[in-house]
């Protein structure tokens, strides 16, 4: 990306206003950055309870990684996180189970922002540019989203179906699992909040850094529409998640400029704190697993695969 912005001159503009950019605001976008991560950790171990502290902060640190890397995103980093628990001792009915609770409530967090900032748009209370188009599709997006998603339950609950796939069964219990966990709230609750909100406020504060602070619906729901490029089979969502972030910053408003320079430094930030985060996380587990193989023939964690045992079917 430096190469791009350096060797096409449409783009210089992009270089010399990512130059401006103290190292002070980096720090805090990296911070920002850490915190998120550090909530993604809060998150992951609300479903994953009866795993060890330890072995739960590592596995979480990889999926991170993995998520920042593989092209598949965040379904690639929970097949390497149930991977690795698998591997630990743990059923994979429970961790299709709690790898479905956990990835649809991260995501209901994003569905709830879209409604949340299309509504604000809606209201000009913030001075974002106002269309039916820009204010109205994210709400309608995201209530499709919500519909769609807890009508899976109800369907196969009431499906002609003697047999269903039991992947399908374990996916419809994460869902209601979510659900449960919204009805009785517990404190690890906001790190789903914090690993969203986290992150869009490294983008805020690159857009700060550049002297141009953008309103809070913009950057929500750019933020969010934005990332859905990342669904592309690009690794590391390179040049894709520029373009997609970039190009729905300025739809909704925000200079072309310091959108671009924001995004640059923001992907290169979200990019690289998640993957040392998570490439020494793995370290640590294949580290554990090496040191445990050498002095006995259990899994990671013998208590955890007592605990876990009671999942299997």
């Amino acid at each position: 990306m430096v190469t791009v912005v350096l060797a096409l001159p449409p783009l210089r503009g992009v270089g010399e206003q990512i130059s401006r950019i103290s190292l002070a605001w980096i720090g805090v976008a990296v911070i920002l950055e850490t915190a998120s991560c550090a909530a993604y950790v809060v998150i992951f171990r609300m479903f994953f309870v009866e795993v060890p502290a330890n072995l739960a902060r590592r596995v979480a640190w990889t999926e991170e990684g993995s998520g920042a890397l593989l092209p598949t995103g965040g379904l690639g980093a929970l097949a390497i996180g149930g991977w690795l628990l698998r591997e630990a001792g743990m059923s994979t009915q429970r961790i299709v189970e709690s790898s479905s609770a956990l990835f649809f409530l991260t995501s209901g967090m994003n569905i709830v922002g879209l409604i949340v900032g299309g509504a604000l748009l809606c209201s000009d209370a913030f001075g974002g540019r106002d269309t039916p188009l820009l204010a109205g599709a994210p709400i309608l997006l995201g209530v499709g989203a919500t519909c769609a998603t807890l009508a899976l339950p109800v369907g196969l609950r009431r499906s002609l179906l003697r047999r269903p796939p039991g992947w399908l069964v374990d996916v419809s219990a994460g869902i209601e699992a979510a659900c449960r966990s919204l009805l009785r709230p517990g404190w690890r609750l906001l790190g789903a909040v914090g690993y969203l909100g986290f992150d869009i406020a490294v983008l805020g504060v690159l857009f700060a850094a550049c002297g141009h602070p953008i309103p809070i619906d913009v950057l929500v729901l750019g933020y969010i529409i934005g990332y859905l490029a990342n669904t592309l089979p690009v690794p590391g969502g390179f040049g894709v998640l520029e373009a997609g972030l970039a190009g729905t910053l300025v739809a909704y408003g925000a200079p072309a400029t310091d959108a671009a320079a924001a995004v640059v430094v923001y992907h290169a930030i979200a990019f690289w704190i998640p993957s040392l985060g998570g490439v020494i996380g793995y370290v640590l587990l294949r580290r554990r697993e090496t040191r445990q193989s050498e002095h006995s023939d259990e899994p990671l964690s013998p208590g955890f695969a007592t605990r876990a045992n009671g999942f299997r079917r």
